[in-house]
């Protein structure tokens, strides 16, 4: 029995990698061991653990490593603290092999933690193009791994010129498409009401068929400084657009702390009638919501992703995505007012985009769980050119 050690660090880590938890329960030779860490761990950003308890994955550790502060210097603390606990966590749970996802700071810790105590490392998304600070940690991750799950053709072939073992990269699919498939195949309706359901704060929203939209905005490291600047431009626009709104928390990255207070500022001075505001929800639920949009503004992945799978219209703000493939459903804008007005509105005349099969087709966890089993783990590595 193959002991496999997911580490799950944010919400966002949680919805990309659930279809592999649920793989790797179900596969005969593989023994989950679940290690919650970070974010995930802390109200202000949702309790991503309790959702993780409430699916029925056992948690084997939790590692209390998030720095308050959400700046620069506190997400290389946090990164720091993370290597010192995990190393620690992997040597009392001895597993055959450590999964990581993305391209977080917290990944990095995990990463560096699992090859220093020489466990086979497997990495989870690697290969794309981003830029901000996500592209350093991501091609890094890609360097300390062993085995490579990566969503598209592109980011194989990137992940190959990087140096690393063509027969150690696998075109997966994005595991968090497996939950999009699900939700597009039956399992999607509207059926609840997210205030009661969640609670959240702000205006009250009775929902219908797509008379609303979603904001999931965080801000960019890179950016940090301007973030409040940025997400102040955002609220006015939804403002001016007038349509219920349901608005999603930022991650816990540097400059959340500034995009939090600009969404406090605003409700008090200018007032959001038509928002209402989310720390989180379950991964099923969420992207319910989104696929019975109208579509999704700000500048989360999930509006390249799954939206693109669903067939979702998707405004992306900014640079936080500057690189990542895209298919048809998204328009890119600055952080500017009238700019995400008018590709609002450019969406709402045109309707729904085609959907798109470029991150997957559903069956990443599946797949990923299977190569697990069979794929020999090591160590050693050396560039291939």
């Amino acid at each position: 029995m193959k002991r496999v050690c997911v580490v799950i660090t944010a919400r966002a880590s949680y919805a990309r990698i659930k279809s592999v938890l649920e793989a790797v329960q179900r596969h005969p030779e593989l023994q989950l061991q679940l290690v919650v860490a970070a974010s995930a761990l802390l109200d202000r950003y949702g309790s991503t653990v309790d959702h993780i308890q409430r699916d029925g994955f056992p948690v084997a550790a939790r590692v209390f490593m998030q720095l308050e502060g959400e700046n620069l210097v506190t997400s290389a603390k946090t990164t720091g603290l993370g290597i010192v606990e995990l190393a620690t966590v992997f040597d009392n749970l001895k597993p055959d092999v450590v999964v990581t996802v993305a391209d977080r700071y917290e990944t990095m810790a995990t990463a560096v933690a699992a090859a220093y105590v020489q466990l086979p490392l497997a990495h989870v998304q690697g290969g794309e193009v981003t830029g901000s600070l996500d592209e350093k940690v991501r091609h890094a991750v890609t360097k300390l791994a062993d085995v490579h799950f990566v969503a598209t053709n592109m980011a194989a072939e990137r992940v190959i010129r990087m140096g690393e073992e063509p027969s150690r990269v696998f075109v997966t699919g994005c595991p968090s498409l497996d939950l999009a498939a699900q939700v597009l195949n039956g399992q999607g309706a509207l059926d609840f009401d997210p205030a009661l359901r969640y609670g959240g704060v702000g205006a009250p929203i009775h929902l219908s068929e797509r008379n609303y939209l979603v904001v999931l905005q965080h801000p960019v490291t890179t950016e940090h400084e301007v973030a409040r600047r940025h997400v102040t431009e955002t609220l006015h626009a939804v403002k001016a657009v007038g349509l219920p709104t349901l608005w999603f928390w930022p991650n816990a990255d540097a400059g959340s702390d500034g995009t939090s207070k600009g969404i406090r500022a605003f409700r008090e001075s200018e007032g959001a009638p038509n928002v209402h505001f989310y720390k989180n929800m379950s991964p099923e639920d969420f992207l319910r919501i989104v696929m019975h949009s109208r579509g999704i503004v700000g500048n989360s992945s999930v509006a390249i992703r799954e939206c693109s799978f669903l067939g979702v219209p998707a405004v992306n703000i900014g640079t936080r995505q500057v690189g990542r493939e895209r298919a048809g459903n998204v328009i890119d804008v600055d952080y500017d007012r009238e700019q995400i007005v008018q590709a609002v509105r450019q969406h709402l005349q045109h309707g729904r985009p085609e959907r798109s099969a470029l991150y997957g087709t559903g069956q990443a966890g599946v797949r990923i769980a299977e190569l697990l089993a069979t794929v020999p783990l090591r160590t050693d590595k050396r560039l291939t050119y």
